[in-house]
């Protein structure tokens, strides 16, 4: 690996552990992306690494994507199609307000994790874990 990681293992694993924890309370799929800079629009590079991750391939068409550019400071989370078509207009503001506040306090680990823990929340009222479920996406962190 060339240069500094951007997160470390411990912080990986915390924010995976996270991802476990809030897909106990929905059948939805909750992927983090970090990444050092973004020079656009963040929504706009969440779709592209949505789509790039294949977030999309789930049977209820309900991932999520929490999107990082750590240097930049920026974020996006996005949902699928199957999430849009059901949940308010909204529905990701509380989560937003959760990262800004903790990055606002340079608290980026937490803030993340807590916004994992606010989607599978959040989710769960929408898209009931089921007893059948399975995990459709990866709960690793990737990076860019």
């Amino acid at each position: 690996m060339f240069g500094k990681p951007l997160i470390s293992k411990h912080e990986q694993a915390l924010i995976v552990k996270s991802i476990e924890s809030a897909e106990l309370k929905t059948s939805g799929e909750i992927r983090v992306h970090i990444e050092n800079n973004c020079s656009g629009d963040p929504v706009e590079r969440a779709v592209l690494i949505f789509n790039k991750l294949k977030m999309y391939e789930t049977a209820e068409r309900n991932g999520v994507l929490i999107y990082v550019a750590l240097k930049s400071h920026k974020f996006s989370i996005i949902g699928d199609i199957g999430i849009d078509s059901r949940v308010p207009e909204n529905f990701w503001d509380s989560v937003k307000s959760e990262i800004a506040t903790h990055f606002g306090k340079g608290e980026i680990i937490t803030g993340i994790s807590s916004a994992v823990e606010l989607s599978g929340n959040k989710l769960g009222e929408f898209f009931p874990r089921k007893d059948n479920d399975i995990n459709e996406q990866s709960n690793d962190v990737s990076f860019g």
